[in-house]
């Protein structure tokens, strides 16, 4: 057992996807959870820009002593993922390779689609990842990065006209390919899960990344008997700017009511 906090990090707020899922899977767990909102979005950034807010990102998260740490952003996860790794002695969980296994497994005419930000997509990680598990599979690939704006900004619900051009947009080359999966490369798209769905029709599986990747920490830390003992857990917030508008915003990406604290921490320092 190991009564140790679980890190978790996103550019904003998509990160809480993955979070909330944790929280369902894992209840005994305390949880602290840093959105960097003062430089979302990361998807945008050249990969040197993402690495070095990926590494202050851990650096503040280490100072709570966590037993391991979720990278719950698909742009870190595709372009620092193995640099973080190699830097830390502890367990860290990215989102890429849990949703590859999860697209491999689930196509049936083996066409994946995948959306992510330009950094994601750029990257080429989540394809890699794929072929490397079946080189049969095709990956018709998208970046999107109007949505991780447009959700931080709660413009994500179906029927909002400006959600459902820009999607429409986005997806077409990916229903014109014939997809069968779809795969959610970044943890703020799960909140357009609906409008998407509704686009795709439903013959297409969504990945939601965060959820798979949480049950894959979940089996890995069980595996390791490294999960805590208590019933229920506690949650810690903090945020690179306004606290207020997180609160406002955070229990929408966590299907409740948010407890806990928000604090701000000057990113910068670490």
């Amino acid at each position: 057992m190991d009564q140790r906090p679980i890190g978790v990090f996103d550019s904003g707020l998509g990160g809480l996807t993955a979070l909330r899922e944790l929280r369902k899977i894992l209840p005994g767990e305390d949880l602290v959870y840093f959105g960097d909102t003062g430089r979302v979005p990361y998807g945008t950034k050249s990969r040197e820009i993402i690495l070095r807010y990926a590494r202050q990102d851990v650096a503040f998260l280490r100072t709570f002593d966590p037993k391991a740490i979720v990278v719950a952003c698909g742009t870190v996860s595709a372009n620092a993922l193995t640099e973080l790794t190699a830097e830390n002695d502890l367990p860290i969980f990215g989102v890429v390779g849990a949703a590859a296994q999860a697209a491999v497994e689930q196509t049936q005419n083996g066409q994946v689609g995948l959306i992510g930000t330009s950094a994601s997509i750029r990257s080429g990680a989540y394809e890699r990842e794929m072929a490397r598990l079946n080189s049969a599979v095709t990956v018709t690939a998208r970046a999107c990065p109007l949505f991780v704006p447009l959700v931080e900004n709660g413009r994500f619900r179906s029927g909002d006209r400006v959600v459902e051009l820009v999607a429409r947009e986005y997806l077409q080359p990916l229903q014109d390919a014939g997809v069968d999966t779809l795969v959610l490369g970044c943890t703020h798209y799960p909140l357009l899960a609906k409008a998407i769905g509704e686009l795709m029709g439903p013959g297409v599986r969504l990945i939601d990344t965060g959820a798979v990747c949480a049950d894959n920490a979940a089996k890995v830390l069980e595996e390791k008997d490294m999960l805590a003992s208590r019933e229920k857990g506690a949650c810690r917030y903090f945020v690179s700017d306004s606290t207020e508008d997180f609160a406002r915003l955070a229990s929408i990406f966590l299907g409740e009511h948010m407890e806990g604290d928000v604090d701000r921490v000057d990113i910068e320092r670490y």
